[in-house]
């Protein structure tokens, strides 16, 4: 099978994820589902013996190959650059749960519609750049897009229960379809343009420090009643899985 009808079809299993995740009652917000802290440890599994093992190999490449200043900096601090991931996306999400506060006082039950747009836009984004960087991505063979798309899968499934809990029917409505319509987006942008390596980098350490920020955001508070064995047994299993293969 040729890698971009490959890299095509785990593009369209996200874009069913984000459709029809909704319909996955089995997985409860609180006390939460033991399938999502599962699904939390296989994405930060992914995230540490997979992605940023790759930003240390692309630092060592960079070095040397910049011709600017600015980029001289860079190449040294990708993991900076991760950081910068993280908090962009722990300001959005305090951004839309003081939305959804300040709205709750007033009757309201979800954050008011132009955070609703900040916010989905900046997930937008994000699944964009998952869906580019399964064509663009240096994976080995047809297994490493494969482990990347399980990895990616099941974090979708846990950013769709939170988005959904924040935004309610504002998600259904508008957020799951063009989470969707991004990935694709990224795919075909990923299949028909090539960007250098500098900028991979770059986006690979903005993801990680997305994936970890999404992760702990709904692994973390003490009201999800999370299973720390139940996110363990996932961190612990993919890693073996991660290591074997």
């Amino acid at each position: 099978m040729s890698p971009t009808l490959f890299t095509f079809i785990l593009a369209a299993g996200f874009v069913l994820l984000h459709l029809f995740s909704k319909n996955m009652k089995f997985l409860r917000d609180s006390p939460r589902s033991r399938i999502l802290s599962i699904a939390g440890g296989i994405a930060v599994a992914y995230v540490f013996l997979h992605l940023l093992p790759d930003l240390a190999e692309d630092e060592e490449k960079l070095k040397g190959t910049l011709e600017y200043a600015t980029n001289r900096f860079l190449e040294h601090h990708l993991y900076m650059i991760a950081m910068l991931g993280l908090a962009i996306f722990y300001g959005l999400e305090q951004m839309a749960k003081a939305s959804k506060r300040k709205n709750a006082a007033t009757g309201g039950r979800k954050a008011r519609p132009l955070v609703f747009w900040i916010h989905i836009g900046s997930f937008t984004l994000y699944n964009a750049l998952i869906g580019y960087l399964l064509v663009r991505e240096e994976f080995t063979s047809h297994y490493g897009r494969l482990f990347f798309f399980i990895a990616m899968g099941v974090h979708f499934v846990t950013n769709d229960r939170g988005l959904r809990a924040t935004h309610k029917e504002d998600y259904d409505r508008y957020g799951r379809w063009l989470l969707a319509v991004a990935i694709l987006a990224g795919w075909l942008i990923g299949t028909v343009t090539e960007v250098s390596d500098v900028i991979i980098s770059y986006l690979t350490a903005l993801l990680v420090g997305g994936v970890i920020m999404n992760v702990m955001k709904e692994e973390l508070p003490e009201e999800r009643e999370s299973s720390f064995l139940a996110f363990f047994a996932g961190l612990a299993g993919y890693s073996l899985i991660l290591i074997m293969l």
